[in-house]
């Protein structure tokens, strides 16, 4: 869910660059460590901030915002 989330955000730039530039990731970290707990839970951590793009992903994701919200803290963990 959260890979699919993180393609969500970079489908748009300039979501992409405020992910960028809030959580401290640069293209060269999501690409050498997409898979790692930390890189996605920020990226579930991004969205959980602000809730307009959590709404919209979980939509376009067809899951609840809960269900995202929910991820990331397993992921946090």
């Amino acid at each position: 869910m959260a890979l699919s989330a993180l393609g969500w955000v970079l489908s748009d730039s300039q979501r992409a660059e405020r992910l960028l530039s809030l959580t401290g990731l640069t293209p060269e970290v999501l690409r050498d460590n997409l898979t790692d707990r930390a890189t996605l839970s920020a990226v579930l951590g991004f969205l959980e901030a602000h809730e307009p793009d959590l709404l919209l992903a979980a939509d376009a994701l067809n899951v609840t915002p809960e269900a995202l919200v929910k991820a990331h803290a397993e992921l946090a963990r």
